[in-house]
């Protein structure tokens, strides 16, 4: 059984049906599912989840779906990696990494998209549909084409060529708009309101949301059973932190961990950073900005739950960084220079600015932290396109070892390191 009971406003608290529906009626604040705690606490044990799917569908109980009616693609568990070498160099001796980049689209946009579109199935939609800043068109136009559903994706014609073959390799309609994500976003809102579609980040996206919750009990249950000390996010629309922090509560709230008492850290880069901006202006709302960043996956001007973000890094005594746009490549490179893993824009800015957390001392040394990385970097190359720089030779051997010595790799082709 599902153990959601109803759709609550999160302004005015009005109660609703599980329906379709994203805003009250009355104040228009954005709709969350609520649940029963107490029976899921009464049903549910440690256990019973070890014994549950391979997949983030073992957690079926905190989410809108049953198990049993999931369009499950195998979805979450992804790896939790204990990261010494990138912990050495900022001073963090607990430092993880929940690899989330090796989900079926390589982002974990299929935790949403997979609640999403099941529940899409449930109320017997037919078109599956969304605006996206890369990640989320290719989960879409993937669960869509799993589904038997037609699938539209809107996204900003300036995308990464990765992000759109991504999508289209699954058969969607591509849509490029001439314009930002925000306007791409405002023009399929206006169709939402027309068209008997499923558009999971509009009219679905109460229950597009809870996927993301997922990654807090993942985390939970990977740790031995607790909460982290501190989480490092990215930040596009806000959504991600929030629910992350609404998982871990969660699971306190049942008994499964302890009550949580985890710092919950955002991060954006300059060039589109409106929830840093208000938090370190003591802003209670979000103001929008013009995107101008190269990491594309978190240009929202205007979070959508921007204010709500804001209000988990007060409640849990977070803090929001931004990092530079320079940084956001050094992030890239330095995550797979340590740990062998290669992220895109918005994990560059999660290690970027995880270390300005760590040199300012928010972080410390012996905290448990969790850093998380969303996508993957063979979406974004061209961010990183100037690394391709190789020692040209031809086959001769003697031609190999002048060209490695006019580079400078002497060490690399001395004498010491031949077969004696």
């Amino acid at each position: 059984m599902s153990y959601a009971i109803a759709m609550t406003c999160r302004g005015c608290r009005r109660e609703y049906p599980i329906e379709p529906i994203n805003v009250c009626e009355f104040c228009f604040g954005p709709l969350e599912i609520t649940y029963d705690y107490d029976g899921i606490a009464r049903n549910i044990s440690r256990e019973s989840i070890t014994q549950g799917p391979q997949t983030m569908w073992r957690y079926d109980a905190f989410l809108p779906v049953r198990k049993e009616d999931a369009l499950d693609m195998g979805t979450g568990l992804t790896p939790l990696l204990k990261a010494d070498n990138l912990g050495k160099l900022f001073g963090l001796d607990n430092l993880w990494i929940k690899n989330d980049s090796v989900n079926p689209t390589f982002s974990f946009k299929d935790r949403p998209v997979s609640v999403t579109t099941s529940k899409a199935l449930e109320f017997e939609f037919g078109v599956l549909a969304c605006p996206s800043t890369g990640n989320l068109m290719g989960a879409v136009a993937a669960h869509g084409a799993k589904a038997g559903m037609r699938t539209l994706v809107f996204y900003p014609s300036d995308l990464e060529k990765g992000k759109i073959i991504g999508a289209a390799i699954y058969g969607p309609t591509l849509i490029a708009v001439d314009g930002t994500y925000d306007q791409a976003n405002r023009l399929a809102s206006e169709l939402a309101d027309n068209y008997r579609w499923a558009v999971v980040n509009i009219n679905m996206r109460a229950f597009y949301a809870e996927g993301s919750k997922s990654l807090g009990y993942e985390v939970a249950e990977q740790l031995g059973w607790r909460a982290p000390d501190h989480c490092v996010v990215p930040a596009a629309s806000g959504e991600l932190h929030t629910k992350i922090w609404k998982g871990l509560q969660e699971m306190g709230n049942v008994g499964l961990i302890e009550a949580p008492k985890t710092e919950m850290h955002l991060t954006q880069a300059e060039g589109n950073a409106p929830i840093v901006q208000a938090f370190e202006n003591d802003w209670k709302a979000v103001k929008p900005v013009k995107p101008n960043t190269i990491a594309k996956s978190l240009a929202i001007g205007d979070p959508a739950s921007g204010m709500f973000a804001l209000e988990v890094l007060r409640e849990t005594g977070g803090t929001a960084v931004a990092c530079l746009e320079e940084e956001v490549v050094e992030g890239i490179k330095l995550l797979a220079e340590t740990e062998g893993i290669f992220t895109e824009t918005a994990g560059g800015v999660v290690i970027s600015g995880l270390r300005r957390l760590a040199e300012s001392g928010k972080i410390k040394r012996d905290e448990l932290t969790v850093a998380f990385i969303t996508g993957n970097g063979l979406k974004t190359q061209e961010v990183v396109e100037d690394l391709i720089d190789p020692v040209e030779t031809s086959p001769d051997y003697d031609d190999f070892e002048k060209a490695m010595n006019e580079r400078g790799y002497q060490d690399l082709a001395n004498p010491e390191l031949k077969v004696p």
